[in-house]
């Protein structure tokens, strides 16, 4: 299991939300880059991106920022945030992005997804947000009513290689992943499974690596201090 320590961003600064409430911000750093570089140097290999602004408005306002997170680390990142068109989805590619993250999109425009798949492949995921069961849409301001269920099942037939799951309500509360969540997921859904969401120890890390999720999404629990991610890393590669 890879670990994925995370930036968010707004205003070209790394941040974090809690329970996707933009209301409720914190700024971790005025140089995402430098954190990027910070993780790179205590042993990750892979970092999850996501352009807040974008995600609420559909517009890349953070490039910049990103392209040079992805062109000076050098660690596999995964994008997300205000990615609704093909053009945006090659912008971030040929930024060297390895993959990036449709969510509003996967929902309200499945042509789309379906091309971006038939040319992308395996750089394509999906990102589930979910809220109360249901999939939360356009930086999780807006709640569908697709089921997470649905969603799955949907994303599975179009041949979609990876999912991204966020449970909002545990997001930046640090009280825990919803393990029961992802267990279900990993014996339902034959997709690689990204978990996000309140991963704040690493007896939740080993416990998400067992149940056969692919990835682990770290963010405010490292930005606080309570989880090393040295440590994060070591128990997700460990048997």
């Amino acid at each position: 299991m890879k670990i994925f320590p995370a930036i968010d961003l707004f205003g070209k600064k790394a941040v974090r939300l809690r329970k996707g409430d933009y209301n409720e911000m914190t700024v971790y750093s005025d140089d995402p880059v430098s954190v990027a570089m910070d993780f790179k140097n205590m042993g990750a290999e892979c970092i999850h991106i996501v352009d807040l602004e974008g995600a609420k408005a559909g517009t890349t306002p953070n490039f910049e920022v990103i392209r040079d997170i992805l062109n000076q680390s050098g660690l596999f990142g995964e994008v997300g945030g205000g990615i609704r068109n093909l053009e945006t989805v090659e912008k971030y590619l040929s930024a060297g992005a390895g993959r990036v993250i449709l969510g509003t999109a996967a929902i309200e425009n499945e042509d789309l997804l379906r091309e971006a798949v038939r040319l992308f492949g395996k750089k394509i995921a999906v990102g589930a947000d979910v809220k109360n069961g249901n999939i939360a849409v356009r930086g999780w301001l807006e709640r569908s009513d697709v089921t997470l269920r649905e969603f799955s099942e949907k994303m599975q037939s179009i041949g979609v290689g990876a999912m991204i799951c966020t449970d909002i309500n545990r997001d930046g509360e640090m009280k825990g992943a919803n393990l029961e969540l992802y267990h279900r997921l990993c014996r339902e859904v034959n997709m690689e499974i990204i978990a996000s969401g309140g991963v704040t120890g690493l007896d939740e890390i080993s416990a998400l690596r067992d149940c056969g999720v692919s990835g682990a999404i770290v963010g405010k629990a490292y930005y606080e201090g309570l989880i090393d991610l040295r440590l994060a890393i070591a128990a997700a590669s460990c048997p």
